[in-house]
């Protein structure tokens, strides 16, 4: 079984920058692809990025080209680093796995994008 545990939120300004981290456990996390989410408020959960095992990288059109997937698998971490903020980007964000369905969610950090 695996846990993730999302951390690195705040409060930003637009234009700013964050970096999220995932910290996972278990001893296969370096075959997941992993995929990272997010919830804004009033809206449904919403796919912004995710990464295979080997590293190949997709990205919402709504973030491409200011926001990077990565991961570090001797490390159990994925990373989101968020530049070039918006305040549209202002939600609850979430690591797990990237599968057609997942049962069960950590927590989240939030990100508030507001001057």
């Amino acid at each position: 079984q695996v846990q993730f545990v999302e951390s690195g939120g705040g409060l930003v300004q637009p234009g700013g920058s964050l970096r999220l981290s995932c910290a996972a456990s278990g001893s296969i996390f370096r075959i997941y692809a992993m995929g990272w989410y997010r919830h804004p408020p009033g809206k449904q959960r919403e796919l912004v990025a995710t990464i295979t095992s080997g590293g190949s990288t997709n990205y919402a059109d709504s973030v491409k080209g200011r926001f990077t997937i990565s991961r570090d698998n001797a490390k159990n971490t994925v990373y989101l680093q968020m530049n070039s903020l918006k305040p549209e980007d202002t939600a609850v964000y979430y690591c797990n796995r990237h599968l057609p369905s997942n049962n069960f969610w950590g927590q989240g950090t939030q990100v508030t994008v507001s001057s």
